[in-house]
């Protein structure tokens, strides 16, 4: 097995292209589109209205399972996910890569988008993504600081473990750059009351990784609030 430093490297390399993981839709999908998912492309209400007045089928799906609503949040279509959801859209449903429109939102730092989703229904405990996730895990790795807090607040759970072994926590430390953002984000989920001693499958905790790095301002916050 690789020393635990070139482990670590590796992993963050494959990771970084985490937000990549979602596949929205192309130029080539886009003008494939008809019905709804070619009104939620296209910002068009209008649109909408008439698919729904026909009752067409708001599940729907396209060649990568992406619902018209989730067409309308990976490009930021605010009102015509406003009208889908209005219109009874499912607000959990998962596309093909298993991403809901609350870890598109929070991948994309949208945090408009995250609370319309989460005002409308979607739920911060979805176990989403290839890494069995969540929405909060993405944004923590991430460094999307108000995403991170606006899922916090939404009761996202602090401490879930992906199939990598990591919970937000972890990512923030493992996989930020101990820049302000990530920063900021372990000192929200510390001050959220995640658990500070779940450790990664090789026992490292998240002091532990934050020590190896040299990260000083997240040592800090880890060491004042108990960690070992």
């Amino acid at each position: 097995m690789l020393p635990n430093r070139f482990s670590i490297a590796l992993l963050t390399l494959f990771l970084a292209a985490h937000a990549h993981a979602q596949v929205p839709p192309s130029t080539e999908e886009i003008a494939r589109y008809t019905g709804l998912h070619a009104a939620a492309a296209k910002g068009d209400i209008m649109g909408i209205a008439v698919a729904g007045m026909a009752r067409a089928n708001l599940e729907q799906r396209d060649s990568n399972g992406r619902t018209p609503l989730h067409v309308a949040v990976f490009l930021k279509q605010y009102a015509v996910a406003r009208a889908l959801l209005t219109a009874g859209a499912d607000a959990n449903a998962l596309e093909a890569q298993k991403y809901d429109i609350a870890t598109i939102a929070a991948v994309a730092n949208d945090v408009d988008m995250l609370k319309l989703a989460l005002a409308a229904g979607a739920s911060a405990k979805n176990i989403t993504s290839p890494y069995e996730g969540t929405a909060l895990i993405a944004a923590a790795h991430l460094g999307h600081v108000e995403v991170v807090k606006t899922l916090i607040a939404a009761k996202a759970p602090l401490d879930h473990v992906n199939n990598l072994g990591w919970t937000a926590l972890l990512e923030a430390v493992i996989l930020g750059d101990g820049g302000r953002n990530h920063v900021a984000i372990v000192r929200a989920l510390v001050e959220a009351g995640a658990k500070l001693e779940l450790a990664d499958r090789q026992g490292v905790t998240p002091l532990g990784h934050a020590r190896r790095r040299g990260h000083a301002e997240m040592i800090s916050i880890l060491e004042r609030a108990g960690a070992r």
